[in-house]
């Protein structure tokens, strides 16, 4: 289908009013949208308490009535992930690193961040860092073309070197997670 922007923007507007069903779900998201930005300065938990209701209702309601769907997804997912895992790409390698560049400049200019987790977020970066150059350094050393899977997988050490820093990311990512759950309970309750 060779549309261009404007022309999927038309069909979708057309969709939208075509039926009654399509208006009705057109006007219950609009309010609902309505609603959430009146209670920006209101801030009242009980409008917040209904809209994540409203929005687990649908996950919800999607997951009982879509079954094969819901499996069929979720099945994708994790065969994507176990892709990657087994099958890195250097191009996902990339953005990790251009992901971690950017925590790391968070981490350097914030100060909402403890000292412990600023040197936690260091190791853990410069680390990262250091496999990434050592990747780069031993694809120019080995004349391995980035781009072809084949040689990145016949070659150990670089495979090595995607594969640990994905699963130093992981553990960072955990670590950040619980890190976080534990301030927050923390706060909660001293």
């Amino acid at each position: 289908m060779n549309m261009s922007l404007f022309e999927k923007f038309g069909i979708i507007f057309k969709y939208i009013f075509s039926s009654f069903l399509s208006i009705e779900m057109f006007i219950l998201c609009l309010l609902l949208f309505l609603i959430l930005i009146v209670n920006l300065k209101r801030n009242n938990h009980i409008v917040q308490m209904i809209a994540i209701g409203i929005y687990i209702g649908f996950v919800i309601g999607i997951l009982i009535s879509y079954t094969t769907y819901v499996k069929s997804c979720f099945n994708s997912f994790v065969k994507a992930i176990m892709n990657y895992i087994y099958f890195p790409s250097t191009i996902v390698y990339f953005f990790i690193i251009v992901f971690v560049t950017g925590l790391i400049l968070y981490t350097l200019f914030t100060n909402k961040i403890s000292k412990f987790k600023k040197i936690i977020n260091y190791l853990f970066f410069s680390i990262l860092y250091f496999f990434f150059m050592s990747f780069i350094a031993l694809a120019a050393y080995d004349s391995v073309d980035l781009l072809d899977i084949s040689k990145l997988y016949q070659n150990e050490t670089i495979l090595s070197f995607v594969q640990i820093s994905n699963f130093l990311l992981v553990i960072w990512l955990i670590f950040t997670g619980f890190y976080h759950l534990f301030k927050f309970f923390r706060k909660k309750y001293d």
